[in-house]
């Protein structure tokens, strides 16, 4: 998982269709039966306060590449949950866990192998993993844009498919019950608005590497290279096992 900083704070002030993708995350845990849980790549917590609205028994550990993200969540839930700062492309430096739950975050790791093997050995036998994230398909009206003013096409980030998928969950120790992609859209007609999505969403990884002066002008030019102001997601939803 990238390891990047995160404006945690206007992340959770924008009008994000995580909110939706996080509930549905919660409610394919049903009925739940684990009693200790990991948020992987926990963002601001949004996911795990809406876990545990409905299940205040459950232990969570809020895990996550961002300082101020663990901040924003730390905010959210106070003692009701655990926080640690790690990286999901290394060993996870927790307790075995009885469910793992996942919103936005796997298809910033590039390496969905090694993923799903750390989440495997952080799992006992019988645990559940849900999850949702970008799938194959994800952004390309984005990545067109960005490809238009970069000259290369979109980094670090991973879209992957139905049986790739599969296969590297079943390779890691996983029986899967479900892996399916699912088209979610978004149109933002405001060109401010549009602008400070694609920044604190999608293009960071990109700003990091420029002046903070050439950031606005940056994210400019990729919403005007963009065809139409649509944020065409496809999520990828996971159900699996640990064997």
């Amino acid at each position: 998982m990238t390891t990047r900083e995160w404006d945690a704070s206007t992340y959770d002030a924008l009008p994000l269709p995580h909110v939706e993708w996080g509930l549905r995350v919660v409610e394919r845990m049903e009925p739940m039966t684990a009693t200790t849980v990991l948020d992987a790549g926990c963002g601001t917590g949004r996911d795990a306060a809406a876990l545990l609205a409905r299940h205040p028994e459950v232990s969570v550990t809020c895990l996550d590449g961002s300082e101020q993200m663990l901040s924003q969540a730390s905010e959210r839930l106070g003692d009701a949950a655990t926080y640690v700062h790690a990286d999901l492309t290394q060993p996870l430096p927790i307790d075995p866990v009885d469910a793992v739950m996942s919103v936005a975050a796997f298809h910033w790791v590039t390496d969905h192998s090694l993923l799903f093997a750390n989440l495997a050995a952080a799992m006992r036998p019988g645990a559940r993993l849900t999850s949702d994230c970008g799938g194959q398909g994800q952004l390309r009206i984005v990545d067109d844009a960005i490809a238009a003013v970069t000259g290369a096409p979109n980094k670090g980030v991973e879209f992957a498919g139905v049986d790739e998928t599969e296969q590297h969950l079943r390779s890691a120790g996983f029986d899967v019950e479900l892996v399916q992609l699912r088209p979610h859209p978004i149109r933002l007609d405001d060109p401010d608005l549009l602008e400070t999505y694609l920044a604190t969403v999608i293009l960071g990884g990109y700003l990091a590497d420029l002046p903070a002066d050439e950031h606005r002008p940056f994210v400019r030019r990729v919403r005007e290279a963009m065809t139409e102001p649509v944020i065409d997601y496809v999520r990828l939803e996971i159900d699996a096992v640990r064997r």
